[in-house]
């Protein structure tokens, strides 16, 4: 039965995280063109700035919301719910804390304004109003919106984006509407925050809703703290690996900003949005399945738990080669059509992109199963990935700008997320050797790369020419995607044991859904 509970919310995650995501690619790429002729390429690139020093300053959150996920999957599974309601408190202590962080840091580091935008062609009083529109809505979730830790934690998190994605759809409709009959950045802003506190009014009624015995408080977690030492040796061990995380996700921006200039960070956005969107479409189906493996784990069923493990493996590399072999071969034609091809960049920066995104997409398996067992004790791949990045970055962008950002984050992952990641799991998680992992994984290698040779050459043939027009690049894009997803599945199937233990499974939940 908890089985069947676990595959259940599992599916749920996915439907509702899948059919959200299509509608919000669908507004943000719409809306996208509108405020790029509307409102400017400078103005997207400075609020694409502005988002990315605030997440800068939210580095203070990381790792603490792993880690009560982490200390929250034994009492829900037993349903102790004093135990619960004590955690989450406690969680909302420490966020209390944390948001009075972040306040305070920001202040001070928005006095540095004049200096840092001295190039800007827009007033302080805009960039000072959007800056604080943005933090106070980031602060929505540090004092008010920390309950939703449980959602989370309880595989209930479609509910969480179900309300936050409907407001966010909503919120972009009224942005477009003012960028095309008011074009008033102000109010442009002024929206943002709106809807982060009615979001937060929703969100905490839906909770109070699912789970109308909760009492968590901060002042209570105060009391509470002690009993729940783990929850800050968690989020020590967490903290520095999601530093790293974001030195390598987010901090693009910033550093174009830096090393090249703020307009080619609207110019690199459209590469970004276009390769975060189907990363996105993958990590929403693979999202909700995330407290689940915590929940396997905890049955301690290790043959259960490698089965699944390979099936997240062969899921995880099948769209992932998918993503970035389509996305290759499409994104000049599709920018070409969607924005212009003035911001069309060179082809080496597009190969890049798309060999961090091929790194991205297929560790989530390994990640995953870290997580579940609470792996964060290797600091020193934490401190050796983001010192490799920051390194090798400065150098590279400094002669290569763009291409050398790109550069210092391909030379960080591979030596530890592809190579010392996989170790780690099979050493304090699993308890087998590592030749195991090498073994099965090599064979994904192979099939990627001889799929991805034979179809990219096969492309040259295909009697239409994508940039034409949109019916030329869907009928292009059908042909090409078609053509490497059956041969991609196939060489899978023969060479993979994961990719049969998922057809399996498919197969097992289609006959139960009838």
């Amino acid at each position: 039965m908890k089985n069947e509970s676990r595959i259940h919310k599992s599916w749920m995650n996915t439907k509702v995280n899948l059919l959200f995501y299509l509608l919000m690619t669908a507004v943000t790429f719409f809306s996208r063109k509108i405020f790029l002729d509307r409102l400017g390429a400078d103005f997207i690139g400075l609020t694409g700035t502005l988002q990315n020093i605030l997440g800068l300053l939210n580095l203070a959150e990381l790792g603490i919301g792993s880690a009560v996920s982490f200390v929250l999957y034994k009492p829900l599974r037993e349903g102790n719910k004093q135990a619960i309601s004590e955690i989450v408190s406690v969680f909302g202590y420490y966020y209390r804390k944390i948001g009075s962080i972040v306040l305070g840091i920001a202040v001070l580091v928005s006095l540095f304004f004049p200096f840092i935008f001295t190039d800007s062609i827009f007033d302080n009083s805009l960039i000072y109003f959007a800056f604080y529109a943005f933090l106070l809505s980031s602060l929505i979730g540090y004092f008010i919106n920390f309950r939703q830790i449980l959602l989370t934690a309880d595989q209930k998190k479609y509910v969480v984006t179900a309300y936050f994605q409907t407001a966010n759809i909503v919120k972009i409709f009224i942005q477009m509407a003012v960028a095309i009959y008011a074009t008033n950045l102000y109010l442009w802003v002024a929206i943002e925050l709106s809807f982060g506190l009615i979001y937060a009014v929703i969100l905490n009624w839906k909770i109070r809703q699912h789970y109308p015995w909760l009492e968590a408080t901060a002042d209570k977690g105060n009391q509470e703290r002690r009993n729940y030492p783990a929850i800050i040796t968690k989020t020590k061990q967490v903290f520095i690996h999601k530093f790293k995380d974001f030195l390598l996700s987010q901090s693009d921006q910033i550093l174009i900003f830096a090393f090249v200039s703020l307009k080619m960070v609207a110019y690199y956005g459209n590469y970004v949005m276009v390769t975060s969107k189907v990363i996105m479409l993958f990590s929403t189906a693979m999202d909700g399945m995330f407290a689940s493996v915590g929940n396997l784990i905890a049955e301690n069923d290790r043959q259960k738990i490698l089965k699944v493990f390979w099936e997240l493996v062969c899921f995880r590399f099948f769209i992932g080669g998918v993503v970035v072999f389509c996305v290759y071969h499409l994104m000049v034609p599709f920018i070409t059509l969607w924005v212009g091809p003035q911001y069309i960049l060179e082809h080496s920066i597009l190969v890049l992109l798309m060999v961090s995104t091929f790194i991205m997409l297929t560790r989530g398996a390994v990640d995953m199963f870290n997580a579940g067992y609470g792996n964060y004790g290797d600091l020193w791949a934490a401190w050796v990935e983001g010192g490799l990045f920051l390194l090798v970055t400065v150098v590279a962008a400094y002669k290569w700008g763009l291409i050398g950002i790109l550069i210092g984050k391909i030379a960080s992952t591979i030596p530890i997320v592809v190579i010392w990641k996989p170790v780690y799991l099979y050493r304090e998680g699993f308890h087998l050797p590592t030749k195991m992992y090498w073994k099965g994984v090599f064979w994904y290698y192979v099939a990627f790369g001889l799929s991805f040779v034979v179809l990219h050459v096969a492309a040259d043939f295909i009697p239409i020419r994508p940039s034409a027009g949109v019916y030329q690049l869907i009928g292009y894009s059908a042909i090409l995607s078609t053509g490497f997803v059956l041969m991609y599945a196939a060489m899978l199937y023969l060479l993979t044991s994961g990719a049969r233990f998922l057809l399996q499974r498919v197969a097992y939940f289609v006959d139960r859904r009838r």
